[in-house]
């Protein structure tokens, strides 16, 4: 069976609303096993092309990270512009326009999207792609922490273990560092508090991330121009080939969103997210077996604990999913 990756028109009903399942013989509402797959598909894809990220940084690091930030902000809001242009999705934007609360909940959003990115940008290109890999293994406990602290969420009894497992292992390599893991920590709270304003500001994805855009853009066009009239431009001094590569930033943002947007909607979410940890694993084995940065002993027992916990966490998750199911 071919398979084909929904660009361009078929975008419209990757980034739509799921439709309803059919109901099977027996009653319960089934997921069609062809849908499944290409939900899986999706997810592999959108999540491999971020475990692949450090490539595309360390490609580009004869540019200033913070310069990069803001291209990629700039060349994202072009390549979004042209898609909602292409599929005429702009009615959106007037109703966000008026509502100040959600504008608010936005710029927020956007400042920790930032925020992330620059950390992100800034760790694969000073040698820290190892580090940066452990935020995103934590992101989800630390998500767990946010639902419980700020949405009066509650956790089960297993879920508490997981983040005590997690919390050891931070700590034992804090002390085997002689520091914490201050970028790990930043990417996991940057990420885990975007991902929290996301949740309780309701917008689609794609339309998510062109707001968050055009609020970052002006800030990223007027470090941009001061940079080049100050003439400390990297972007204006780089070979061709790198300046085409800082601009494939737009479409290589925008294409994992819209690729893990797609799958959110074919497959169960904890299924998703058991696959979402093909990132933070790529990033590791690149660090270590491409960049060759330091993994031994020490940071294996202290990363072994965290992935024990995720284990915990996971398969926790999905017994539960399956006895609501039940």
């Amino acid at each position: 069976m071919k398979l084909t990756i929904p660009f361009c028109a078929s975008w419209r009903s990757a980034l739509s609303l799921p439709a309803k399942p059919a109901r099977g013989p027996g009653g319960p509402l089934i997921v069609s096993l062809t849908t499944m797959n290409y939900g899986v598909v999706y997810a592999l894809l959108a999540f491999s092309i971020w475990g692949l990220f450090p490539v595309y940084f360390k490609a580009l690091h004869q540019i200033a990270p913070l310069e990069i930030l803001a291209h990629r902000m700039a060349w994202s809001m072009l390549f979004l512009f042209i898609v909602l242009t292409v599929r005429m999705q702009w009615r959106w934007l007037g109703a966000v326009l008026r509502d100040r609360r959600l504008l608010g909940r936005f710029a927020g959003s956007a400042a920790l999207l930032s925020g992330n990115w620059g950390i992100y940008i800034w760790a694969v290109n000073t040698g820290h792609i190892v580090e940066a890999s452990l935020g995103y293994f934590v992101t989800p406990l630390i998500s767990v922490l946010f639902g419980l602290a700020l949405l009066g969420e509650r956790m089960r009894p297993l879920q508490w273990v997981a983040v005590a497992i997690a919390l050891a292992g931070v700590l034992y390599l804090s002390w085997e560092n002689g520091r914490p893991p201050w970028i790990s920590i930043a990417l996991a709270l940057t990420f885990g508090g975007y991902g929290l304003l996301r949740k309780t500001a309701k917008l689609g994805a794609l339309e998510g991330l062109a707001l968050e855009t055009m609020l970052l853009l002006p800030v990223a066009l007027l470090y941009l121009a001061a940079v080049s009239l100050h003439g400390d431009s990297g972007f204006a001094a780089a070979p061709l080939g790198i300046k085409i590569l800082v601009g494939l930033a737009g479409p290589i943002t925008a294409v994992p969103l819209v690729l893990f947007a797609a799958a959110a909607r074919r497959i169960p979410l904890s299924m998703l997210g058991l696959i979402q940890y093909v990132t933070p694993m790529l990033q590791l084995l690149i660090g270590v077996a491409i960049y060759r940065e330091p993994f031994g002993g020490p940071q294996l027992l202290g990363y072994g604990a965290i992935w024990i916990a995720l284990a915990v966490y996971s398969l926790e998750g999905i017994a539960r999913a399956r006895r609501v199911r039940d």
